[in-house]
Parts: C-alpha cells; structure tokens; sequence
C-alpha cells in the first residue's frame, strides 16, 4: 500500500493547483484522473479579465486575485522552464456613446484606475477589423495556458509514479481509522476536485452544482499577429502559436453532452465575421462543460460527515483566476486549519 497524505481527485486545474500548493508545505500528493479532451481546463482560454459584465464592475475579488495567480503562475513557470501566464491587456468594444460614458465614468474612480485605461491602442486591430463606435482598455488581464500548464504537471506525476489514471471508483474509497484506501494507495485525506463530473459525486451531490457548456474556434489568421486580447461580443485570444486565436465562448445551460454542435460552431463563426475584415481559417472546434454554482462562488470544504474528506469546485469561467488564490486558502485550511471564508465555504449550504 502506498502512502500519501493526499488523495486528489480531478486534475483540471483546480485539482493541478491544489496538489502544488500541498507540495510546497511539504505534503505528499498522488492525483486520480481520467484525461478528457472536453474537461473545462483542456478548452478554456484562460482568460484572466478584471472588468466584467455590461456595466464594466471589477471581478470578485480581484485585488487579492491577480496577485495570487501571476505569483503563482511564475512560480510554476520557472519550475517548468515553459510560459504559462502571458500578461495581455483587453480591448473592450464599446458600442455607443451611452457605454463610452460609462466607460469613461468608471475610469474616474480612483478604485478602478489600476485597470482600466480611457481609451485603448487598437494596433493591428485597427488595420484587420471592423471598426465599432469606441474602445476601452484593461489593464492587467491576461491568459493562462491551462492546457499546457496541466499537461506539464501530468507529465511530472506520471514520472514520480503519483498518477492513477482511470475514471474514478466511488465505490472503491474505503475510509478507515489510518485513512482511505484506493487502488492500492492509501491517503490520509481525499479531496475531489472534478470540474462538473462533481455533480455525480454521492459524496457531495447534495450542494446544488450547475454545468454551463462552451463552444470555442480555434483559428489561424493569415499574416495577422495580434497582440492583445479583444473582447467583441466574443473573445479574440491571441495564441503562442503565430497567427493562431481562441475565440470563443458560447453559453448554454441546455445540452445533450460535451461535444461541439453545428449550431455552436456557426454562431462563433458569424460572431468572428462580423469582427474581422480580413479572412480566416477554422483549424479546430472544441467545446466543454463548465463547473457552476449558483451563487458564483467556488465549492471549498470538508464533508459534513466523513471528515477525511474535501472538495475543490465550482471555478467555472473565470478558473484562471480564481484558481491560485483559492487553491492556496484550502491548502492552508486543509494543513493547518487555517478557516476558510464564508463566502466559499460549502457550509453555506448547509
């Protein structure tokens, strides 16, 4: 039996994050996975965005957020020798005089000033797009290379002997007075970390999980390197690869299972046309289901009943983000019984 004081289950990057953090106090980790290329984590752009929505508000918390992530993000970078954080700042599109004002009017505020500039330096979109009324800048977004950054820490599990891959076995956790067995392992605690799969969790399928589907474009733009990100009613992401794009995302609460649709896929092409004024090619079409909660709020605790168990969820569209700094406050909970907030706590649910 192979010891370790940590069992996770899931490793999209809510589940990669948390095994780090647990590595650097010193914890040893093994990961249960089955590699999907439809989890959240193997589509998502990444996407670090700190002004939302229609009204242009800054994300939750993202003044502890963003420090947390670039930190982490580089960290994790070094340890790997290969990017997986590219700062880049977001062209907001704005449609009319009535959303430039607001624009203009939230840039006043001395609390929004670190992120958001009153107008923005089109570049090269000014020369391959069709031109709208006006455009914001953020400042301070960017995009993490998800996929890369999982594969990368797959890869050193696999190596060190800690993965165990396969689609998980509920069944098959046995939970003793020394602490829970699996497949020939034995971990002190487990923490399930599955993205939306956790809704067919037995353990925790009392919290009241949501899945919202995403389609994406992956496209090559022929003589075109943008440097920036462009948020046009979708999100124009430029790739480390030249002349290659994410754009994307749908968002659908109805869906038969995780794979593309003509539908999705027609939509994002007529988004990206009504953008660009120079042609371009569909390399790929992915979509993904998105872990959400009803509340917005991430999934963090401990089981009500069985102790030894934990979950680490709900990260939904803005994982990028969210993930370092959450993925450290439950590390710290779960080594040290440091209090997790309110706001997270699963015990908002009763």
């Amino acid at each position: 039996m192979k010891e370790v004081d940590f069992l996770i289950i899931g490793q999209g990057i809510a589940g990669t994050l948390l095994a780090w953090f647990l590595e650097k106090e010193g914890k040893a980790v093994a990961v249960a996975d089955a590699f999907s290329p439809h989890a959240a984590s193997q589509v998502a752009a990444g996407i670090i965005n700190p002004i939302t929505g229609r009204r242009y508000v800054k994300s939750w918390r993202v003044d502890e957020l963003i420090p947390s992530a670039v930190q982490a993000y580089a960290e994790l970078s070094e340890v790997f020798g290969k990017p997986f954080f590219h700062e880049l700042p977001i062209i907001r599109t704005l449609f009319n005089r009535g959303e430039e004002n607001d624009w203009l009017s939230r840039t006043g505020d001395p609390a929004y000033a670190p992120y958001m500039k009153e107008q923005a330096r089109l570049g090269e979109y000014a020369l391959h797009t069709v031109l709208a009324y006006s455009y914001g800048e953020v400042l301070k977004g960017g995009q993490a290379d998800l996929p890369g950054l999982t594969g990368a820490y797959r890869e050193k599990l696999r190596a060190e002997g800690r993965l165990i891959e396969g689609d998980v076995r509920y069944d098959a956790l046995e939970v003793g007075t020394a602490g829970v067995a699996y497949e020939g392992w034995r971990a002190g605690q487990v923490v399930f970390a599955e993205g939306h799969r956790g809704a067919s969790n037995p353990f925790f399928n009392y919290l009241p999980y949501g899945g919202a589907k995403g389609e994406v474009l992956i496209v090559r733009i022929p003589g075109v390197q943008f440097s920036k990100i462009l948020k046009h009613r979708v999100f124009i992401v430029p790739l480390p690869v030249p002349e290659t794009y994410w754009v994307g995302a749908t968002y659908g609460w109805k869906f038969e299972d995780e794979k593309p649709t003509a539908s999705g896929g027609a939509f994002l092409r007529q988004r990206l046309e009504e953008v660009l004024s120079h042609p371009f090619e569909v390399l790929s079409h992915k979509a993904a289901v998105r872990p959400t909660v009803k509340d917005r709020r991430p999934f963090l605790g401990r089981h009500p009943e069985i102790s030894r168990f934990a979950l680490f969820n709900g990260l939904g569209t803005k994982g990028a983000s969210l993930g370092p700094f959450w993925a450290h406050h439950l590390a710290q909970h779960l080594c040290y019984g440091a209090p997790l907030d309110p706001e997270v706590d699963i015990s908002r649910f009763g």
